[in-house]
C-alpha cells in the first residue's frame, strides 16, 4: 500500500506513468549499452517519458558518451547534456 502511495505522488508530480517508469527500467537492466541503436532508443524512451525534446546533436553527444565506456556511464553528465541549449 505504501508503495502504491509513492507511485502515485511520483505520477502525480512528474506526469509519467508507473508502468513507463517500470518499463524504460526494465529495458536498461539488459540493455547493451555498446549498440548505438539500444542507446539511441532508449534515450528517445527516457526523452519521451520525461517529455524533453533531445536535438540530433545532442542525442549524438549522449550515445557517444555511453557507447564510449559504459562501465563510466553518469547519469548527472548525461542530464546536462540532455539540458544544455535550452
Amino acid at each position: 500500500m505504501l508503495g502504491n502511495l509513492l507511485f502515485q505522488k511520483i505520477e502525480k508530480k512528474t506526469g509519467v506513468k508507473m508502468s513507463e517508469v517500470l518499463r524504460i527500467a526494465n529495458s536498461v537492466q539488459n540493455a547493451n549499452f555498446r549498440d548505438e541503436t539500444t542507446v539511441r532508443n532508449l534515450i528517445k524512451d527516457v526523452a519521451k517519458a520525461a517529455n524533453k525534446n533531445v536535438s540530433k546533436a545532442q542525442e549524438d553527444q549522449i550515445v557517444e558518451a555511453i557507447t564510449k565506456d559504459p562501465s563510466a556511464l553518469n547519469y548527472d553528465t548525461i542530464g546536462k547534456m540532455m539540458n544544455e541549449n535550452k
